[in-house]
């Protein structure tokens, strides 16, 4: 057994789904990076899989150690609650993952020929050290690989199929099944329960399912009695009443765990589907091993760090799967040579993908550099072509401070509420959407008095703030690209003398006018406030508010307060197609309800639906269970043209762990929940669909994972509640049918 303790710069991303992996196992060519026992590699999110002359290799993790360390790194689990993890002596934790490696010999074995097939299209590089003798470049990748003759007239086969490991001898006709015989090295035992092979290893149990055994006689498939022998190690096969003259397929499987994932920690930031039906990922990544693809823009790992994350540093990382979420289409890193992580991010009309977040780097990709003195975060905003490979467009800007930053990072002390940041993941709120020309328009935020604006801008100057520790004065700010991103048609600042931060935006379908929302402090934000919801600052810490401006960024038409005498905040906003904007959020104030006939009295989530000139509320209701704290961050927003709403949220763990003013997702009310998702852990996604008003129907479902907590923030992206339940269907294989989310008969769908 091999033992070995890791800092934690490392997360292993999984998600956990009744006992099944669907990560796909590849298998790399071994040119010299690795020892030269080894032909092929293939790896899994709990280890790796190591092909040999005469045999295989198997290393593997614990699953609970990696959870730990996943939870660790997430704020959900303190050094006290696990014996394995102590702190050292420079602060940072370390948590013991135990290992344990075994070695399967296929005894009396021939050296044939070793077959690979199925090639990928991508390939594999590795620089590994500074002995450039021990790079290995453009190393094939496989998905199955053929040992021909290892017993005469015997094949055996290693592929995956349905995330399981399978590895089939290949008797042929003169072929002799007695003659296979395995010696397992290193495992603790074996036995056989119920016609399969239990290994009992240190880091858990490996399976290997009863072997499967059938002939194709005269064109149909017979099934074959054939069982597991174990003496001293040795694994044989009893194989009973066969044809001499047909092929023998002897066909077991082999599980690990239940985890899938890159091998690069990754966490996932924001998400939107192509107009093809296919669907980009994107979020950061820690370090090489992420899933790049053959052409993509950037296969390297463009490095990071200092910003105080115990993690290391990061790239942005997009993942573009097909419709069906069955293939990789395209897997690429984004960065420079310090911090990058995208906000949000959509699809133009051709599916090329527009993503803006903030970058440290003084080389961000596309955009012109900076001073190598610099530290600071810099909006920026990139569009890759469709198929990942060429960069469109791409573009920084900022002032000498922080900019694309809410408030301060997610490790920056201190932790908890702070003005417009109120959970985890609140830093990194913003949102890029684009118009019928595909010009781009951005909702951020920035602590730079020097940000650049343009000529003419609604506001051209610095509206000030409050200080503190690691706490600067903020505005929001509010962008026009044109669609190649090479300039800037507007630029503003947006903000009163306390901190701002504009977290999303979206259209009116009718006459093209933008609205923007987030949180404020200010009492004296800019705009028209006659006739509105709220023309006054309501109270509490902090208000939402809503702002209409023209598309041009040259003035605002009006602007209204929401808010109560709580805290309040709005992270979404969008419009249905008759020009009527709906708007989500979180209040710890009593917030308005009317016109609804749906409601959780007392809960601190809410939807509204305003009428275009902000003047009043079409109907305000609230969601979520009574509480004197908002249940979750939410997440997404999304109106259809049934005018039915959708929301997304995450609560619990993290959020309350960091201090952060939550009451997690326990005991959130369901309705007709969806069958076979895990019982609520309450830390857990969120997902409301309620039909269109004003009499109401609402879906609940909670998404929670059954062997740990799982929390990723999806920040931005307009159709995100479409992303989400794609996020669900292709990773969590959660089947989410038409008659789930019943469609308005007007919509004519």
């Amino acid at each position: 057994m091999n033992k070995a303790t890791f800092k934690f710069l490392l997360l292993f991303f999984a998600i956990v789904v009744a006992g099944k992996t669907f990560a796909q196992m590849e298998f790399v060519e071994n040119r010299g990076q690795w020892n030269n026992n080894v032909k092929f590699r293939g790896d899994f999110s709990t280890g790796s899989f190591f092909l040999e002359k005469d045999g295989f290799v198997v290393d593997m993790h614990n699953p609970q150690d990696l959870l730990a360390v996943s939870d660790f790194q997430h704020g959900t689990l303190s050094v006290n609650s696990a014996k394995s993890i102590v702190p050292e002596n420079n602060g940072l934790p370390t948590v013991t993952v135990r290992s344990h490696a075994y070695k399967v010999t296929f005894l009396g074995s021939n050296s044939g020929a070793i077959i690979p097939d199925k090639t990928l299209q991508s390939f594999n590089n590795y620089f590994l050290g500074a002995d450039k003798n021990k790079w290995a470049t453009n190393c094939k990748i496989y998905q199955a690989v053929t040992y021909q003759n290892i017993y005469p007239n015997i094949d055996v086969r290693y592929y995956e199929e349905a995330g399981n490991l399978k590895y089939d001898f290949i008797v042929h006709p003169g072929g002799n099944p007695n003659a296979i015989a395995m010696r397992y090295d290193g495992v603790d035992n074996l036995e056989i329960k119920a016609k399969e092979l239990y290994i009992n290893t240190s880091a858990g149990i490996v399976k290997e399912l009863f072997p499967y055994t059938y002939q194709t006689i005269n064109g149909q498939k017979k099934l074959i009695d054939c069982k597991y022998a174990v003496e001293n190690n040795v694994v044989t096969f009893k194989v009973k009443d066969y044809t001499f003259g047909e092929t023998l397929i002897i066909d077991p499987t082999l599980i690990f765990s239940s985890f899938t994932g890159s091998r690069a920690s990754n966490w996932g930031y924001t998400a939107t589907p192509g107009p093809d039906g296919s669907f980009y990922a994107g979020g950061i990544a820690f370090a090489s091993g992420y899933p790049v693809s053959l052409g993509a823009y950037q296969t390297t790992y463009g490095g990071g760090g200092g910003d105080g994350d115990p993690n290391g540093g990061y790239d942005m990382a997009f993942f573009k799967f097909s419709a069906n979420g069955s293939s990789r289409l395209f897997a690429t890193y984004f960065g420079g040579s310090a911090n990058e992580q995208p906000h949000s991010m959509i699809c133009d009309a051709q599916g090329n993908l527009i993503f803006a977040g903030r970058s440290s780097s003084n080389n961000y990709p596309g955009a012109a550099s900076r001073p190598s003195s610099r530290l600071d975060y810099d909006i920026v905003v990139s569009k890759l072509s469709a198929n990942g490979a060429t960069l469109l467009g791409s573009i920084r800007v900022g002032g000498t401070s922080n900019d694309g930053v809410n408030i301060r990072g997610k490790y920056f002390t201190p932790d908890g509420d702070d003005a417009t940041r109120r959970n985890y993941g609140d830093d990194a709120r913003s949102e890029v959407i684009l118009d019928e020309s595909e010009n781009i328009y951005l909702a951020s935020c920035t602590q730079s008095p020097n940000f650049p604006v343009t000529s003419g801008a609604l506001q051209s100057t610095f509206g000030g703030g409050t200080t503190g520790t690691n706490h600067f004065p903020q505005d929001g700010v509010i962008l026009k690209f044109s669609p190649n991103l090479s300039s800037v048609l507007f630029s503003t600042f947006f903000g009163g003398s306390g901190d701002d931060a504009c977290f999303v935006l979206s259209k009116n379908t009718t006459n093209s006018d933008i609205y923007v929302a987030g949180a404020t402090t200010s009492p004296d934000l800019l705009g028209d406030k006659t006739g509105v919801i709220n023309a006054l600052y309501q109270g509490g810490a902090t208000d939402g508010f809503v702002t209409q401006i023209n598309n041009t960024g040259t003035a605002i038409i009006r602007t209204t307060y929401l808010g109560t005498t709580g805290n309040d905040l709005v992270y979404g906003i969008q419009f249905d197609k008759l020009g009527f904007p709906y708007i989500m959020g979180t209040s710890t104030g009593s917030w308005k309800v009317v016109n609804a006939a749906f409601s959780n009295p007392g809960s601190k989530q809410f939807i509204s639906k305003l009428k275009p000139d902000l003047w009043d509320y079409v109907y305000s209701t609230v969601f979520g269970r009574p509480s004197i704290t908002p249940n979750l961050s939410p997440t997404a927003l999304l109106v259809d043209r049934c005018q039915n709403v959708y929301v997304s949220g995450w609560g619990g763990g993290i959020n309350s762990g960091k201090g952060y003013s939550s009451s997690g997702t326990t005991n959130m009310p369901e309705v007709n929940p969806l069958p076979g998702i895990p019982a609520a852990d309450a830390s857990d996604f969120y997902f409301l669909y309620c039909k269109k008003m004003h009499k109401v129907s609402c879906l609940v479902l909670i998404l929670g994972i059954m062997e740990g907590q799982l929390e990723i923030m999806w920040m931005g992206a307009p159709a995100a509640l479409m992303q989400m339940a794609s996020f669900i269907r292709q990773f969590v294989h959660v089947k989410m049918e038409a008659e789930h989310f019943p469609l308005h008969p007007e919509c004519g769908l």
